[in-house]
């Protein structure tokens, strides 16, 4: 049953995608920029509607409370396609930091374009970013918020942190908040894998780092605040979810995890 799940998922996910791009093209180029983040928002509440529907795979998110106001940078743990999009409707005005590439698709990168999204062309990133940066300071002038994430790539679930350096330098460059987001995704929509499972996706938005701090400190406590949330969700979502098959990696984290919270409970205060 998982795999039919998983293939009308997959089916209705991309003639979703289509049509909507084709129906909704007509308004979404006539309105103005910010207004027409309602087409691609809807788009992705009904990609969130789909999975709960045909899969049963629904969302919980936590710690609105603490999303600033302006601009500032975005750094969600990034395990799965699902994280690729699924913020976007928690979001104001937010933008991407993308291949150049990927704005030559037809209708695909006219819709990018339109949300001015920054271009990289990452045959020449040093040569390039001086003016990435400039273009990415116009747009936090503008206040909105960069998602970027920190690890460069999807990493799978409970694999060992791989942060790279670049966010350091954003963060320093741009003197602007970071808000690290905790997401578990990858456990029910795996990289690379073509099923989907049912259960719960949590997302936590953490407290923000303030701008200011030596490049070591915001590593360093970007990575110990993603990390630690995202064990968290980790150990309640396989408790939530007791029949969810674990990738090795996930279930080698899991079971380190609970070992050592056992230790530590009976060693006591």
């Amino acid at each position: 049953m998982i795999y039919l799940r998983s293939a009308l998922f997959n089916l209705a996910f991309y003639l979703s995608l289509i049509i909507q791009m084709i129906i909704f093209s007509i308004p979404y180029f006539l309105m103005p920029r910010k207004a027409a983040w309602i087409i691609p928002k809807f788009w992705v509440r009904t990609n969130h509607w789909l999975l709960a529907a045909i899969v049963g795979t629904t969302h919980t998110v936590e710690g609105l409370e603490n999303i600033p106001e302006g601009g500032y940078i975005i750094a969600p743990k990034h395990q799965s396609f699902w994280d690729a999009y699924g913020l976007l409707p928690y979001l104001d005005d937010p933008f991407y930091i993308l291949k150049r590439e990927l704005t030559w698709i037809p209708l695909f990168g006219w819709y990018v374009s339109k949300m001015r999204m920054v271009p990289i062309n990452r045959g020449s990133r040093e040569k390039v970013m001086p003016a990435v940066l400039e273009q990415t300071k116009r747009q936090m002038d503008d206040g909105r918020q960069l998602i970027i994430y920190p690890e460069g790539t999807r990493r799978p679930v409970g694999a060992e942190p791989a942060y790279r350096y670049g966010i350091a330098r954003l963060y320093a460059d741009l003197n602007v908040p970071v808000m690290p987001v905790a997401v578990i995704a990858g456990l029910f929509w795996p990289r690379r894998k073509f099923l989907r499972y049912p259960g719960n996706i949590r997302v936590r938005f953490l407290e923000p780092i303030e701008p200011g701090l030596p490049p070591e400190e915001f590593m360093e406590r970007l990575i110990s605040a993603t990390e630690t949330a995202v064990d968290e969700l980790l150990i309640d979502a396989v408790r939530q979810n007791p029949g969810l098959p674990l990738p090795e990696q996930a279930r080698r984290r899991y079971e380190g995890l609970t070992a050592k919270k056992a230790v530590t409970a009976e060693a006591g205060p």
